[in-house]
């Protein structure tokens, strides 16, 4: 397993859009943003862009990781790479998503804390409702993490 960092961000537009739906969205980060491509066995399983918000925070933008490959703690690996790569240049890790009943979930299992919460960001922002195990997406949740 490797993890490296890419330039050709737009070359991975379809993991890009599995985690955020819209591309004028991915458009406000990617190009200020670092992204960082997860391979196993020469496969591309998932992806990871960061940028730095100011403030001693960095915040992950997009995290996705193929369908097909999804559970199998790729995720955590790209997480707990960031958090590692970044230990001595940001004091928190943050993240914004969606309130959804998965998503939330799975960052407070890779130690991320509720913060703050935007309300009603994913109506306001995205053209066509997004939904998560059923429910739809309202508000905007942000997570920290310490680093």
């Amino acid at each position: 397993m490797k993890i490296i960092n890419i330039e050709n961000k737009r070359d991975y537009i379809s993991l890009l859009l599995l985690a955020d739906e819209q591309e004028n969205m991915i458009d406000r980060y990617l190009d200020r943003g670092t992204m960082y491509v997860l391979e196993d066995g020469g496969i591309v399983k998932g992806e990871c862009v960061v940028t730095d918000e100011g403030g001693g925070v960095l915040e992950i933008q997009n995290l996705a990781i193929a369908e097909e490959y999804q559970r199998q703690g790729y995720g955590k690996v790209l997480i707990e790479f960031i958090a590692d790569r970044y230990k001595n240049q940001y004091e928190v890790l943050q993240v914004g998503t969606g309130d959804g009943p998965l998503t939330v979930p799975f960052y407070e299992n890779c130690g991320f804390t509720k913060h703050h919460i935007r309300k009603n960001y994913m109506v306001d922002h995205y053209d066509n409702p997004i939904y998560e195990g059923g429910r739809q997406l309202i508000d905007k949740v942000y997570l920290w993490r310490r680093l």
